[in-house]
């Protein structure tokens, strides 16, 4: 089966080595999608201190740049939001930010909710408190 690869021009770029999505029959799989904005360290709800250490930070802004970031991606590969079947979510600090997670989740999947898995975990590769792992059909 063939598969194809994608870069987003407007998602931020990986911090490693892989791209930010897979086609591979009618399925794109989304490498994991964190907050970050494209071009810059910033990550929008995030104050760190010259250490690079987490101060403080807005979950729920964190969220709303992971689903436009998300939402990049899925149309850069030809995808759309309404076409997500499956979300992994990473939060590092459930017990803080589930709610309002889950609250900003019910309504940017109001009318078509994926299947999806949360769970937490105690850190990612940049300082985040959320990162998806989305699958799709194209």
């Amino acid at each position: 089966m063939q598969q194809e690869k994608f870069e987003s021009g407007k998602a931020p770029e990986p911090v490693g080595l892989y791209p930010h999505a897979r086609k591979v029959g009618n399925l794109l799989f989304l490498s994991g999608v964190g907050p970050r904005e494209r071009g810059t360290k910033i990550i929008p709800g995030v104050t760190l201190d010259d250490k690079g250490n987490i101060q403080s930070y807005d979950i729920a802004q964190q969220c709303h740049s992971v689903f436009r970031n998300v939402k990049y991606i899925l149309e850069d590969a030809g995808s759309s939001w309404d076409k997500i079947i499956d979300v992994t979510v990473f939060l590092t600090n459930m017990k803080d930010d589930f709610q309002s997670y889950n609250k900003l989740w019910a309504e940017y999947f109001k009318d078509n909710p994926p299947c999806r898995t949360t769970v937490e975990i105690n850190c990612l590769p940049t300082p985040i408190a959320i990162e998806l792992k989305v699958i799709a059909t194209v």
